[in-house]
């Protein structure tokens, strides 16, 4: 395992539940984070007073803003696209801005900065490790049924996560996806409150997880998007 101190990372979607526990983990693991946020705004507690950098009113959907935001960070050694939405539609209830919002804030927003990402890395010339974040009905979309805007751009994100892989398997950039079954948050919880929580999956452990993969001194799993779906 390479060590991750002093390593600079980046984090979107890091002041959601996920994000919190993923950035937690890195500054653990001795890593600078970097977070670009959509709020204005954020509580005092949200995130670590040290070890993380937060840019406020980035908007990860659009081009000329997650450019302005990777222009002005250090050489990287990892991201971890974790910003996204989600969307519970019936096709009768899917009017065009369902399917174009949510293409925005899970396809678009990671493509985007995957894209920034490889760049920041060729300059540096030292490689870099991208995490993206799937979800399960992207691998089986028989369970994307009423959610079908939301299952579709997570299967781009599985796809895009592939190609690209592939695109860059003779640089030293390495790309997976990890495809979560449902993540247990207070969103859920809320949402899905007779739902069996005990078998989502803990946002710790994934967080644990995607450290475990950006510590890697070899990823041999670069192309991979990996089912980490809990006791479901």
């Amino acid at each position: 395992m390479a060590s991750l101190q002093g390593k600079h990372v980046v984090i979107t979607g890091g002041t959601g539940a996920l994000g919190v526990a993923v950035v937690g983990a890195l500054i653990a693991a001795g890593a600078e984070c970097h977070v670009p946020a959509i709020e204005t705004s954020l509580p005092a507690d949200r995130l670590p007073k040290t070890g993380v950098s937060v840019t406020l009113n980035v908007d990860l959907s659009d081009e000329a803003a997650v450019a302005s935001f990777y222009a002005k960070l250090p050489p990287l050694a990892g991201v971890v696209n974790i910003a996204g939405g989600f969307a519970w539609a019936l096709i009768a209830d899917s009017p065009l801005k369902v399917y174009q919002q949510q293409m925005s804030m899970n396809f678009l927003s990671c493509a985007l900065s995957s894209r920034e990402a490889v760049a920041n890395f060729r300059k540096a010339g030292k490689g870099g490790k991208i995490v993206n974040i799937s979800a399960r009905p992207a691998l089986n979309p028989r369970q994307g049924a009423s959610m079908t805007a939301y299952t579709a751009s997570k299967a781009a994100v599985a796809a895009f996560t592939v190609a690209l892989a592939e695109e860059l398997k003779g640089e030293s950039i390495s790309l997976i996806a990890l495809a979560p079954s449902t993540i247990d948050t207070p969103t859920n919880r809320k949402d899905m409150p007779k739902a069996d929580h005990a078998s989502w999956v803990k946002p710790a452990s994934l967080a644990e997880l995607i450290v475990a993969h950006l510590g890697l001194s070899d990823p041999i799993n670069s192309g991979a998007v990996m089912p980490v779906y809990g006791k479901a």
